[in-house]
């Protein structure tokens, strides 16, 4: 199991469009992928769950993935927060 903890650096937050993102990459792997915010824990390839974090820009995030390819999903991810979802 890998995990990272992130700043939402983007101004908007986990908006619709961001969460969709994220969802949209997450279904690409087939490992289990997880966002926590203050100890809710929601499967990241769902954008409905996403949504229900309500989180927002400056706020701190843990992401867990464990499986098969966790390796090549982190680093897929990790890529979208640094690049602030391409919100900039």
């Amino acid at each position: 199991m890998l995990e990272e903890h992130f700043v939402l650096n983007n101004k908007l937050g986990l908006h619709v469009r961001a969460a969709s993102k994220l969802v949209h990459l997450s279904n690409r792997f087939s490992s289990h992928i997880e966002l926590i915010l203050n100890n809710k824990q929601v499967n990241a390839k769902s954008i409905l769950n996403l949504m229900l974090l309500a989180a927002k820009s400056g706020c701190e995030l843990t992401l867990k993935i464990e499986g098969e390819d966790e390796a090549e999903a982190m680093i897929a991810l990790k890529e979208l927060f640094y690049n602030n979802f391409g919100e900039d």
